[in-house]
């Protein structure tokens, strides 16, 4: 019974043995792309945060302000 399992395990073995050569590692064609955007979204919206507390400011009856709970 154990020299079945020792007798499957050789043969597994010898089986990946071939295998282990084929692996290559080459670096990529194109250079690696880092993207930024989150950097320039929170910019975008600082700047439409301003602008929009400005026109609350200017236009104060446009934007009347949020009830208050009693």
């Amino acid at each position: 019974m154990m020299s079945m399992r020792m007798a499957r395990f050789a043969g597994a073995v010898a089986a990946a043995l071939p295998l282990a050569g084929c692996v290559t590692v080459r670096p990529p064609d194109k250079p690696i792309e880092v993207n930024l955007n989150v950097n320039i979204k929170q910019e975008v919206l600082v700047r439409l945060q301003q602008d929009v507390q400005q026109m609350i400011n200017k236009n104060p009856q446009a934007f009347p302000p949020p009830p208050t709970k009693p």
